[in-house]
């Protein structure tokens, strides 16, 4: 399992009472009982729901809960773990969001499936792939400027040739291990003081910076792949050694008034961040 997600690693005879109450869905009676038993402690000063957080992975990694294996409901969960249901709903949507589990409406929550690669996802940022893959994001500053952009890069942006651009170019890193040069251009007008924040905060998002800074919303967009090989420059960056090939990814996303709000060129290591896509019959796209 990835480094970075936060977890906690329950002693042995912890793990072992957690997968065994799980697994045989026993609820004893007491509090205290089922705290211990869970591996939840009060002295411990993580919150509660880290706690609960740390010991569904123990139970997931250890195979007490397997790969596509049902949760108990949340009620078993609040008299296992000895605490309240508010607990248990934190611990879950983190969970979740991390990839560790699926929630199915109605149904409950699974112990999610590990990808055999990332999901390509036009609007959806490089931070929140991570996390929803239990890896701990992370970025180095590359370049963050504003100048006049040729025509190459202000015709897909609809902006006339030397207009003012912010490019924003990035080492994006999982579990401090470089995986991604990522470069964004985006009209300066849009974004004005983007390039001021701090860009070498592990978990900030592009997306989520401009949806709320600047309540600007991607909608839609387009993807083309392709593959070369690495320049110099890159092939430092990424820790490869040339001549090596890297997997190329441009994006340009849209608002809902169809005006282009950035553009985007990945060039990802082959191996580090290998890429999933599935199609269906309708032709969409969908995660493996």
């Amino acid at each position: 399992m990835a480094v970075g997600t936060g977890r906690h690693i329950a002693g042995q005879d912890e793990t072992a009472a957690v997968g065994s109450a799980i697994d045989a869905g026993a609820m004893p009676p007491g509090e205290e009982h089922l705290g211990t038993a869970a591996g939840i402690s009060r002295a411990d000063p993580r919150p509660l729901h880290r706690q609960v957080h740390g010991a569904i992975i123990e139970a997931i990694e250890t195979g007490r809960l397997p790969r596509n294996g049902k949760l108990p409901s949340e009620r078993e969960l609040v008299d296992l773990f000895g605490v309240s249901r508010i607990t248990i709903r934190h611990a879950m949507r983190d969970l979740v969001q991390q990839g560790f589990l699926q929630s199915q409406p109605g149904k409950g929550f699974y112990v999610a499936v590990p990808q055999r690669g990332f999901e390509l996802h036009l609007l959806k940022s490089f931070t929140a792939t991570a996390l929803a893959n239990g890896r701990s994001p992370g970025q180095r500053l590359i370049e963050a400027r504003i100048y006049r952009a040729p025509l190459e890069i202000t015709r897909p942006l609809f902006l006339p040739e030397g207009a003012e651009v912010v490019v924003l170019s990035r080492l994006r890193l999982l579990d401090d291990v470089p995986v991604v040069i990522q470069t964004d251009w985006m009209s300066a007008a849009r974004a004005p003081g983007l390039i001021d924040l701090d860009w070498s905060s592990p978990n900030r998002s592009l997306y989520a910076e401009i949806r709320e800074r600047y309540r600007i919303r991607p909608v839609r967009g387009q993807t083309t792949l392709s593959a070369r090989l690495a320049s110099q420059d890159e092939s430092e960056h990424l820790g490869l050694v040339p001549p090596a090939a890297v997997l190329t990814v441009d994006q340009i996303a849209f608002d809902a008034r169809n005006r282009a709000v950035n553009l985007t060129t990945l060039v990802h290591h082959p191996e580090r961040y290998p890429l999933t896509l599935a199609q269906s019959e309708t032709g969409d796209i969908e995660q493996i």
